[in-house]
């Protein structure tokens, strides 16, 4: 994958569009873990959603830059 995105003109860095894609899953798979009751079975649910997140994009990262 190219390192810059041009979108409308525009020279966007590769991370940008991931790390969006990476927000909205997160939000997703946040509010699922919220219904299913995870939350209440983990000792800091701040570092929890922290550590979802940085899981998902690394993910991506890594999916994408192999």
């Amino acid at each position: 994958m190219p390192r810059e995105l041009v979108v409308f003109g525009v020279q966007l860095p590769t991370l940008l569009p991931l790390f969006l894609l990476a927000i909205v899953l997160h939000f997703v798979l946040d509010r699922l873990l919220g219904l299913v009751g995870f939350y209440r079975n983990v000792w800091h649910p701040s570092l929890a959603r922290l550590c979802l997140f940085v899981a998902i994009f690394g993910g991506l990262l890594m999916h994408i830059y192999r």
